[in-house]
């Protein structure tokens, strides 16, 4: 696990291989939330000091692996990756030529529909003290806010739209907005703008829950984007740099939506829409990754 959504990920998927009889060995590095998480889900891991790459030594000993990802631009990552990997599972919303690239093609290339998310998400019922917990104002609409990967990103002097959003959704009478960091150079950044409308939690919190509860979601990363979409959540992206297949995808069905402005937001309460959610079985993706073990899957 080497950044915070992986435990979302995998967690159903090592729930289902402990199921069946397997070991699961997990390894983790210090990064962001990722520790966090796991002791929210109560997954242990071996901490590894520092981040680095695992599919180069097991290609050389001859140990089949497998990757996943759902954001083709990653250039450098994938060159890596993806060419070291026995096989690659991704979703059908990017396009098989944005692979190639990287060496990936059928048989080794691996398809699935729909977002990570609908899988990983398929058991999933919010949990409402959530709120409680946050002290989250009912009466007011409430805004769930992740900022940009990257903390250089963040700071007035060089992306200004994230800030513009703080600053305006901060100081509105009418919203609770929740930030969700992910350093805590960022929430430190955050609470020293002291909005009287924003949340800044201490440590990691339950965000799925927080997400399915929200009225609205802004988020400069993909993963939250995604989560919202898979919950029937409306949900805008301040994101900067190029979209990927899985957004476009979004973007055009009407799920995610770009923004621009702050002041194009549509701040009201929304009703529960859950029951038009997309539940996905996560023993597909499982099943995909496993196929690199070949007949002993």
């Amino acid at each position: 696990m080497t950044a915070s959504a992986h435990v979302l990920v995998f967690r159903p998927l090592i729930g289902l291989l402990r199921e069946r009889g397997d070991e699961v060995e997990i390894t983790a590095r210090d990064y962001a939330q990722t520790l966090q998480l796991l002791d929210l889900h109560g997954l242990e891991a071996t901490l590894i000091g520092r981040h680095g790459g695992r599919s180069r030594p097991a290609r050389r000993l001859g140990v089949p692996s497998a990757t996943t990802h759902d954001y083709e631009f990653a250039t450098l990552q994938h060159h890596l990756g993806m060419r070291a990997a026995t096989k690659v599972v991704v979703p059908e919303s990017i396009p098989a030529e944005r692979l190639a690239r990287f060496g990936v093609r059928p048989p080794k290339l691996l398809r699935y529909p729909g977002l990570k998310e609908e899988y990983y998400l398929s058991d999933f019922e919010p949990d409402p003290t959530v709120l409680e917990r946050l002290q989250v104002n009912p009466d007011r609409v409430l805004v769930v806010l992740r900022p940009p990967p990257d903390v250089s990103l963040y700071h007035r002097h060089s992306n200004p739209l994230f800030p513009q959003t703080l600053d305006y959704l901060g100081a509105h009478d009418e919203v609770q907005a929740v930030v969700l960091p992910r350093t805590d150079e960022q929430r430190e950044f955050v609470r020293r703008l002291e909005l009287p409308s924003m949340i800044v939690p201490d440590r990691a919190v339950d965000a799925q829950s927080l997400i399915a509860l929200a009225d609205v979601v802004v988020s400069a990363g993909g993963t939250m984007n995604r989560e919202a979409a898979a919950l029937d959540v409306p949900v805008y992206t301040t994101y900067g740099g190029r979209l990927g297949g899985v957004d476009e995808q979004l973007i055009r069905e009407g799920r995610l939506k770009p923004l621009t402005d702050p002041r194009a937001l549509e701040l009201r309460k929304r009703d529960d829409s859950s029951g038009s959610r997309i539940r996905r079985d996560p023993r597909l993706l499982l099943d995909l990754l496993l196929s690199a073990l070949g007949d002993d899957a």
